[in-house]
């Protein structure tokens, strides 16, 4: 009877150091997945001016708060979907101030904006986006005639986009003693981007433009090298998925094996 009793009390308290232990690593694991999140490239770049709360609870991770745009709501939910250890994400994230209509010349410029803002061989700070009718005219400061020639074939590719009127200014860069250059500068930031921000940001990308689909393209990303697979309706497809990616900040490398239907 006490042998009987002893074992029954030895196997509660394995159970019981278990239990503690499993809390423990869940506990460790949603406190690693909501300083990840904060830590990201994407947060601290493009989402820092947003008010956004992580909860993570058992890795189901729920997302509060407001946000400046449709495109930063769904860049939120990427980054942490693709985080280590996270099962779920419940994006409750509110849109604050008006959100256009959808089709109107707001919803356009926003949509080119977006499209523009994670290519590193266009400069879509210095690039000005207006819109009339499904026209869009382009205006500011391009380094190059290829960097201009570059930003006229994004926008054209953004749905909903019916021509585009490119009078932006070409001002080669001159570099001053002792100055990095902007590919000098992207090639430092490169190193710092982290793997779930790159695949964040591909999809947001290939989401943008309407000769790619982001439903049907499945994307990994490891020490920057990304790997698109699922399906592209021909080959020209496949081929523009891998040059939009290519130029996504934080890629070292694409490999696209996706199959042509």
């Amino acid at each position: 009877m006490k042998k009987t009793i002893y074992l029954l009390s030895s196997v509660v308290i394995v159970a019981s150091l278990l239990l503690i232990n499993v809390n423990l690593f869940a506990s460790e694991m949603d406190d690693r997945i909501e300083s990840s999140a904060k830590q990201s490239y994407v947060f601290k770049t493009y989402l820092k001016g947003d008010d956004i709360k992580i909860q993570s609870t058992d890795g189901a991770v729920t997302l509060t708060g407001t946000v400046s745009g449709e495109s930063h709501k769904s860049l939120a939910w990427e980054t942490i979907a693709n985080l280590p250890g996270v099962k779920s994400v419940d994006n409750k994230l509110e849109v604050k101030g008006d959100v256009p209509a959808v089709n109107s010349d707001a919803w356009l410029v926003a949509k080119v904006k977006s499209a523009l803002l994670f290519h590193r061989n266009v400069n879509a700070t210095e690039t000005e986006v207006m819109a009339k009718d499904g026209i869009v005219t382009l205006r500011g400061k391009a380094s190059s005639l290829a960097q201009k020639s570059l930003v006229t074939e994004y926008t054209r590719d953004v749905e909903g986009v019916k021509n585009v009127k490119n009078e932006m200014t070409i001002l080669p860069a001159v570099k001053k003693p002792g100055k990095k250059t902007v590919g000098e500068k992207v090639d430092a930031m490169t190193e710092s981007i982290d793997d779930a921000s790159i695949t964040a940001l591909v999809k947001t990308t290939l989401l943008y433009h309407r000769s790619t689909s982001a439903v049907n393209t499945t994307v990994k990303t490891e020490g920057g090298v990304v790997e698109l697979g699922g399906k592209a309706r021909n080959a020209a497809e496949k081929d523009l998925a891998t040059k939009l990616v290519s130029d996504v900040y934080g890629v070292k490398r694409v490999v696209n094996t996706m199959v042509v239907e």
